[in-house]
């Protein structure tokens, strides 16, 4: 669920002021006993039947004697009048929280609700109706508050929605109303509003947005982030007189078509143009609204320093310039800074960007109250005035060059601390086991730093209001103490990964943990019991122990589970088969376990599913056809195990999958013609199988292999399963596979692989000619196959190409001269081939080993013997004698008599100089010997032929 940001606190206070005090002063809650009037109960009621209510979110509504008084429904808020209890507000807006135990409503809004004439605030925000918008919503022109926020309309809106002229707020965003044919006519007729929020909803290029939101003299607050506005605005006539929050994020504005922000309001005091297209510095307009105190600028491109306009922003409060490209130490950054703009500032987010150099010195701001400055190259240790910086209540370093110590000294005086990162820099924490902070944290990160002795930090078990906590990488060789599990209740985010923690994981059922990484640890014991909520599960690389059964009780009908990585572990049995009900299940990771039986159908009811792990285990039988149903599928890896039976034909029609890894299985039959429909293929192994027949020749369609860019992007696809807790860390994908003549685990660099592995099955048939339009392909493996014909003449076209191994088949003719032109070539194997002729040369060919090309008896040149046509004659012939110039003829021919005689006393010296060291040293063998002669046959061609040579030349 998305929860807009432009919801502020301020408008939800207004509301609640407005619905409390000003139009209903007698409102009173749900809880209390009225009455409320019939017509409007049954109006309630006739809406309940026509939507789709699966996790009874409207339990409490009925028709029932227990359930008559509809102001105790769910939802409803009604009036208390001398006469009747009136509905005035109907609040069923589904968010975040209500995930954790209910479904948003679906179906059809029921035109029930124009009987609630007395309705004035109408919130259905967030849940997922037809996609027809209701046309009958314009007819409610007592509506004050209107909120369809996320409800999955994709349909346009009915002008009849200027009717309600006495709207005060409408959202109408994340929904689609795309349609070019939209315009905006209908909100002119809204002038009593005062926030407007259509955010992610309109394509506004197209529409005549301005004009009519201009009309809206009563407005404070607009949000069209996400609009496709792009290009310069045409100056106004008029002004927003009264216009305060402002959000433009995320379109393509320019730094050089803001002119019309100035004209269009003096009185802005909060801006958000962060994911724009701002480049160059920081451009002055800002500089001209003067009343800002809020300003998002992050995700462009801009870089320079503070601009002198922006630097005289003396309300400015708060400032984000993250995900920039600023560089440079933060003296030059803040030269144009002001004196009142230090003293103003509460906020300052610079994170991601090139800045260098030591930290802030927080003397010269002294109402600083949240400071962001990760991920840039800040050098050098925390500074003296970071301790002394009593307002401090975030302070995020992380991902700096930092280095030092930390110790309670540097953060005794932060009394008023809410969250402290600190990860990833060269720090070491020498804090006392029984310190006890002055503060309260929800938020720890300090992973990657390094504790001063190996055990578990014990202060922090004096936080209780901790929600997050990363203590991965640090250091700790200690057994798990047991109040990390129920220290803080409201703990959400638990990463203890990459320790040396032992111990047992107790029963986690109870607990609110969202998220929980205790990878690459030395837990032992069987997987624990799991909240029913949870989210993500990291426990890779430890030493779990049994079945898996417990993972059942994390299926619900809340179906939050995203991600569940249990790899490398010794974990056994038959996998479960409870997966219907973890449909929102995107990362499944089993790998590398010890499980048997069957792949279980119900994997296929996980219509969500990016990435499936399953290898290196005992799994048998055939891949189930339901695994066809996950239509989102990028990444299969099921190598390892002991299925059978033909590759699917099914495995084609998921034109998304960009790895497909099969290997080490006993799957038979040919490989079918419709794997060539996985158009954004970047990893194909099949190797060491059973598979039998010809290679398909249309490996040309695979797209991704045949650009040679390293990343081929797919159209309307995501991948979203990283969750933010661990994405900074490590990429989750990693694949095993053949390259250069070993097994090698990829994992960081895996986007940038491109490969092919046919090899060790009973293929037949030629390489197909299709294989050459494969440009961007880096390894192809084809060994240890039954192939024959010849090696592909145009095979230098497959220029990326960085490993080649077609050694042991049936190849046959000459090595294509093209080859030579494979610049990147670094592991080539013909070996144990028919191949005939002489090696190309080239820089690459030559420095390969003998024996990647031995096995050939006919082939030839370096590294192996010469070819015949290049060995010179070993006597010189009477016609050759005769071609002796006379001057100096004589000498010349004494010279050459004397080299024969030299050359054949030293030959008999040296021969029987090795062969008798072979009679009296055995430890020698015999294709030691061998790989010396050749050596040998180098060297004497170099001594004696090359001089020969150059010796006729001169005479």
């Amino acid at each position: 669920m998305f929860f807009h940001k432009g919801i502020s606190i301020g408008f939800l206070v207004l509301l609640c002021m407005e619905y409390e005090y000003y139009d209903h002063p007698h409102l009173v809650s749900a809880a209390e006993v009225l009455r409320c009037v019939e017509q409007e109960r049954e109006a309630l009621l006739r809406f309940k039947e026509g939507l789709v209510d699966d996790s009874g979110l409207l339990s409490s509504w009925g028709s029932e004697a227990s359930k008559m008084e509809c102001c105790k429904w769910k939802g409803v808020v009604c009036s208390n009048t001398n006469t009747a209890a009136h509905v005035m507000s109907l609040l069923l807006g589904f968010n975040d929280s209500d995930y954790l135990y209910f479904q948003p409503l679906g179906g059809k809004i029921s035109d029930a609700l124009l009987e609630l004439h007395h309705l004035t605030n109408l919130d259905l925000s967030g849940n997922q109706f037809d996609d027809q918008f209701p046309e009958f919503i314009g007819s409610m022109k007592q509506l004050k508050h209107l909120n369809l926020q996320e409800c999955f309309f994709n349909v346009t809106v009915p002008p009849q929605l200027g009717n309600l002229t006495n709207l005060q707020t409408l959202d109408l965003s994340l929904n689609s109303f795309w349609s070019e044919s939209d315009n905006l006519n209908w909100l002119s007729h809204l002038s009593l509003l005062t926030r407007l929020d259509l955010s992610f909803s309109f394509d506004l290029s197209h529409t005549n947005w301005l004009q009519q939101i201009l009309k809206l003299r009563s407005l404070q607050e607009l949000y069209l982030d996400g609009s496709n506005i792009a290009g310069a605005i045409p100056s106004a006539n008029y002004s927003f007189a009264s216009l305060s929050t402002l959000d433009l994020s995320y379109n393509e504005f320019t730094s050089t078509t803001l002119d019309w922000l100035f004209n269009i309001s003096t009185s802005l005091a909060t801006l958000y143009m962060f994911h724009n297209n701002l480049d160059g510095s920081i451009p002055d307009v800002f500089g001209r609204l003067v009343f800002l105190e809020d300003l998002d600028l992050s995700g462009n491109m801009l870089e320079g320093g503070i601009s002198k306009s922006l630097g005289n922003l003396s309300h400015l409060q708060t400032l984000s310039l993250s995900n920039n490209d600023f560089r440079g130490d933060l003296d030059e950054l803040f030269k144009n800074l002001s004196t009142k703009v230090w003293m103003s500032l509460e906020s300052l987010n610079l994170s991601y960007n090139q800045l260098i150099g030591s930290l802030l010195d927080l003397k010269a701001f002294p109402t600083l109250r949240n400071l962001y400055l990760g991920s840039n190259k800040f050098t050098g240790s925390m500074p003296e005035s970071l301790s002394q910086h009593s307002v401090l209540e975030q302070l995020d370093v992380s991902f700096n060059l930092l280095e030092g110590t930390i110790s309670e000294a540097n953060l005794t005086k932060l009394y008023h601390l809410k969250r402290l990162d600190l990860s990833f820099n060269s720090l070491t924490l020498q804090i006392a086991q029984d310190w006890s902070p002055p503060f309260q944290l929800n938020y720890i990160r300090l992973g990657g730093c390094k504790m001063s002795l190996p055990h578990f930090p014990k202060w922090i078990q004096t936080q209780r209001n901790v929600e997050w906590l990363d203590l991965s990488y640090a250091g700790i060789s200690d057994e798990v103490p047991k109040w990390l599990w129920s220290f803080s209740p409201a703990l959400s985010s638990l990463n203890i990964s990459h320790n040396q923690i032992s111990g047992v994981i107790p029963d986690l059922s109870s607990t609110s943990i969202d998220m929980i990484d205790v990878s690459s640890n030395k837990f032992s014991g069987p997987v624990p019991l799991f909240p029913q909520n949870i989210s993500s599960i990291q426990f890779s690389q430890n030493m779990f122990l049994g079945s898996i059964s417990s993972i059942c009780t994390v299926q619900s009908k809340y179906a939050l589970l995203d991600f569940l990585d249990l790899s490398n572990n010794q974990l056994y049995g038959e996998i479960p088969t409870c997966w219907e009900k973890m449909s929102a299940l995107e990362y499944l990771n089993l790998g590398d376990n010890s499980f048997w039986g069957e792949i279980p159908y119900t994997l296929g009811t996980l219509y969500n599913i990016n990435s499936l792990h399953l290898r290196g285990n005992n799994l048998s039988g055939e891949l189930p056809s339901t695994l066809k149903n996950g239509t989102e599928l990028l990444f299969i890896d099921v190598g390892g195990n002991k299925l059978t039976g033909n590759i699917p034909e099914w495995i084609g029609a998921n034109k998304y999958l960009m790895y497909v890894i099969l290997s080490r299985n006993k799957f038979k039959g040919s490989i079918p013609p419709e794997i060539c429909n996985l158009t954004y293929i970047r990893v194909l192994d099949l190797s060491r199988n059973h598979l039998s027949g010809e290679i398909p020749q249309c490996f040309n369609k695979f797209i991704s292999l045949s650009e040679k860019t390293t990343a081929t992007a797919i159209p309307g696809v995501a991948i979203t399963y990283f969750p933010t807790l661990y994405e900074p860390l490590k990429q989750f994908e990693y694949a095993f596979v053949q390259w250069k003549g070993g097994e090698f685990e990829y994992r960081k660099i895996l986007q940038h692989l491109r490969l092919i592995d046919l090899s060790s099955n009973r293929l037949m048939g030629s390489i197909p000619v299709s294989f050459s339009s494969m440009r961007g392909l880096v390894s192809l493996n084809l060994s240890r196959n039954l192939l024959k014909g010849t090696i592909i003449s145009d095979i230098g076209q497959m220029e990326m190409l960085e490993v080649l191994d077609l050694s042991r088949n049936q190849l046959s003719g000459e090595i294509p001269i093209s080859l030579a032109q494979l610049h990147f070539l670094a592991f080539l194997d013909l070996a144990n081939n028919s191949l005939s002729g002489k090696i190309p040369t080239s820089t690459q060919l030559q420095s390969f080993n003998a024996s990647f090309y031995a096995g050939n008896n006919e082939l030839c040149g370096l590294p192996l013997k010469m070819c015949p046509e290049d060995v010179p004659s070993s006597s010189i012939t009477i016609e050759g004698r005769k071609g002796i110039k006379k001057d100096g003829g004589i000498k010349s021919l004494s010279f050459l008599q004397g080299f024969g005689i030299s050359m054949a006393f030293g030959f008999i010296v040296g021969f029987w100089g090795v062969i008798g060291s072979l009679f009296l040293k055995r430890s020698w063998r015999w294709y030691a010997y061998f790989n010396f002669l050749d050596e040998a046959d180098d060297w004497l061609y170099k001594a004696t032929v090359v001089p020969f040579r150059r010796f006729r030349r001169r005479n």
